[in-house]
């Protein structure tokens, strides 16, 4: 019968390296998107304003890119995902 060793390491390895992975720049984008949420919401009696959600992620993008120095593409995925979390958060507290 053969005999199988595990590389506690190597498993270890794995298991860091499948952990999902926060996108450069999306914190820090939640943040900017819920600063500027105050001056134009993104949600307008209980239904999402998504000319003002693609100008938020816009404005954020621009930051990622400056800060993170990511592609374009990579920066408005991330400035998009954090806008439509905050957005969602948003119509989530005005519907209770």
């Amino acid at each position: 019968m053969p005999y199988r060793t595990v590389s506690w390491t190597r498993l270890s390895r794995c298991l860091h390296d499948a952990r999902p992975k926060i996108p450069a720049g999306l914190l820090s984008a939640r943040v900017m998107i819920e600063l500027g949420a105050r001056t134009r919401p993104l949600v307008v009696t209980g239904r999402y304003d998504r000319t003002a959600i693609m100008a938020a992620a816009c404005k954020a993008a621009i930051g990622i890119q400056e800060r993170c120095g990511v592609s374009r593409a990579e920066a408005m995925s991330s400035a998009l995902k954090a806008t439509w979390q905050v957005a969602k958060a948003a119509r989530r507290t005005s519907t209770h």
